[in-house]
């Protein structure tokens, strides 16, 4: 392999170019699917891929002809380039940020629980205020958000909090109580309340393992007593299938106040009870990494977005004054 070494005695530095190649390759372990995921032809791409590892002088991909597998040195130098990619990345964001807030592109992430009640409010903001703004929407679960952020492929995130994860600022939004959900003539229809004692001994049906609000709702269920530790055998992969399946007498649910009309409204199978305080409760918050670039932009975002939510029966976490509940803006005093 030629040595990394110019005609001046200088190590030749690798392209930006070559290093996306590169880590592309490391990452699906197969040029053809490299290629289109970054939009290059294969040819380019090994190409790219060639000459960064003349550049360095180092082998980095051992090829066969069924696949391709990273070097020692390849897997270290793999690590390294995504490094420099994403603070490339930051980079430009400094500087569109700089240039002018609330336009260009935002990647903005929400959880699956969320993203059907609040995003009509979040694109009308967007649309009226923030015309300038491309919103890029990505409906995921928390775990692959949170991936998404730290890697620079998402650049706000709409969820559940507490995240406990490092590196990543929450700014809280609201507050949101849970509301039982059961088969129409259920004992508990009706009653506003209830002991969260009576989560010993129901039904419960769940979403599918991966969705914070099935954490949350397991986690409410410990705090009453309840043992969570048997398998789930039902369980559902959005609010609607799990809104039916109660309608369908399988169980009861808890979901949250901002999916109760749209989910409920829809079968008359179903009814509805309060808990007594204190009322089981979620908060919903953006998120972003820590030290962003367009820190200041995403607080003004955040701002402007408590305002707009105050329609909704929330509680807005910046004053007393929005703390109402959930049953008293959905049922009227």
């Amino acid at each position: 392999m030629a040595s990394p070494v110019g005609s001046g005695g200088r190590a030749r530095q690798p392209s930006l170019a070559q290093l996306r190649a590169f880590v592309a390759v490391a990452e699906q372990l197969h040029f053809r699917e490299a290629a289109a995921e970054i939009g290059m032809s294969q040819p380019a791409l090994s190409g790219a891929v060639s000459a960064l590892e003349e550049a360095l002088g180092v082998q980095l991909l051992e090829r066969t002809t069924r696949k391709v597998l990273l070097s020692p040195a390849g897997e270290r130098v793999a690590a390294r380039a995504r490094t420099v990619l994403e603070a490339v990345g930051e980079l430009m964001e400094e500087a569109e940020a700089a240039r002018a807030p609330f336009t260009g592109v935002l990647r903005f992430g929400v959880i699956p629980t969320v993203a059907p009640y609040l995003l009509p409010t979040v694109l009308r903001l967007v649309q009226e205020t923030y015309p300038e703004l491309d919103l890029q929407v990505h409906e995921e679960q928390t775990p692959s958000l949170l991936d998404g952020l730290a890697h620079g492929r998402l650049d706000l995130l709409l969820l559940a909090v507490p995240l406990g994860v490092p590196q990543i600022t929450e700014l809280p939004l609201f507050d949101e109580d849970f509301v039982l959900v059961a088969p129409k003539d259920h004992w508990l229809g009706g009653r506003d309340d209830i002991p969260r004692q009576a989560l010993k001994e129901l039904d419960l049906l769940l979403l599918d393992e991966g969705h914070c609000l099935r954490d949350q709702a397991l986690d409410i269920c410990r705090e009453a007593g309840r043992e969570v530790g048997a398998p789930v055998t039902t369980s559902a992969a959005g609010l609607s299938t799990l809104v039916q399946l109660v309608a369908g007498g399988l169980g009861v649910t808890l979901l949250p106040c901002t999916a109760l009309r749209v989910e409920t409204g829809r079968n008359d199978q179903l009814t509805t009870g309060y808990f007594a305080d204190p009322v089981p409760s979620r908060r919903i918050a953006l998120a972003m990494r820590g030290g962003s670039a367009r820190q200041r932009e995403f607080e003004e975002f955040a701002a402007a977005l408590r305002v707009a939510l105050r329609h909704l029966p929330v509680r807005i976490v910046d004053g007393p004054s929005a703390a109402v509940s959930c049953r008293r803006r959905l049922l009227g005093p």
